[in-house]
């Protein structure tokens, strides 16, 4: 059961990963169609803002996230010992090097794990969840972000981020040539291709509209199928889905964090806002706790 949840857990994640580099594609596309007349000029934009963005977030993202979410690091294990040594034992099961160790002062109890590589990964976790959680469930949720660290999820979510906002600033380009002046169609709309044309336009235009929506649909879709992973990666690691469940379950019994940054919300082992469930999943950025935990339980 675990194995085939982790290979279906991955095989979702490459789909929804291919969604969001033709959503990219389709949002320059439609950019350069509408405002710079020509598809290819605007898909070629794409692709360059994506790989501009998506380098500058790897080279920067541990320093980046940890400002952005107040924390603070420990530079030894005389720092905060049983905290250390419980991250330097699951980063030894996971076969990966020792991340950097970071404290977040807030009584809400959350983790997450962040950087561009194994080699340059750094965990997180919060005061609140040294004080509520036993060693035992500190472990489950340990191995949980070390799973995220040795299967790249840290470099995947740290990617989406980044396509996340070269589409807001092709979307913005695109905005602001327009009410510059820029985007006019050419005169020959008027000839026998003028229906065709106008239609490209107009879903063009609503696909620009959409875009910030669905980039953000696509990013919240990726988190939430890394998390189970993740779970499950844990329970490979420690031997035991009984810490974790646990761990969850005061998580998730818990008040919202103070100052997560909403940008990091997806990294975050749970939601640190707390949202108020909707009738779907869309838009939350993590799994209902009660599906994690039920699947858990059958493990």
């Amino acid at each position: 059961m675990l194995f085939e949840q982790i290979a279906r857990n991955k095989r979702h994640t490459v789909y929804v990963m291919a969604a969001f580099v033709v959503l990219v594609a389709l949002i320059g596309a439609a950019v350069g169609y509408v405002f710079f007349n020509s598809m290819m000029a605007g898909l070629v934009m794409a692709i360059v803002v994506a790989v501009v963005y998506s380098a500058i977030m790897i080279g920067q993202s541990t320093d980046v996230v940890m400002n952005l979410n107040h924390a603070r690091e420990l530079h030894s294990a005389d720092d905060d010992p049983e905290l250390w040594h419980i991250v330097e034992d699951m980063a030894m099961v996971a076969k990966v090097p020792m991340p950097r160790v970071f404290i977040i002062d807030d009584e809400s109890p959350n983790a997450f794990a962040t950087g561009n590589s194994p080699e340059h990964s750094a965990v997180a976790v919060t005061t609140g969840i040294q004080a509520r959680l036993t060693r035992e469930e500190m472990e489950g949720v340990i191995g949980h972000e070390m799973t995220h660290v040795r299967n790249y999820d840290i470099r995947l979510q740290t990617i989406a981020l980044a396509l996340t906002a070269a589409i807001s600033l092709l979307v913005n380009w695109g905005l602001n040539s327009f009410w510059w002046g820029g985007g006019r169609r050419r005169d020959d709309d008027r000839d026998g291709n003028g229906s065709i044309q106008i239609l490209l336009m107009l879903v063009s235009v609503i696909l620009i509209v959409l875009a910030p929506l669905a980039a953000s649909l696509v990013q919240m879709a990726l988190s939430r199928n890394r998390e189970y992973l993740a779970d499950a990666g844990s329970v490979e690691l420690t031997r035991n889905p009984k810490g974790l469940i646990d761990a969850l379950n005061k998580i998730d019994d818990s008040q919202p964090m103070a100052q997560a940054d909403p940008s990091s919300a997806a990294l975050y082992i749970s939601d640190p806002f707390k949202a108020k469930k909707t009738w779907t999943h869309l838009f939350e950025t993590h799994p209902p706790m009660a599906d994690r935990i039920a699947r858990l339980e059958k493990m």
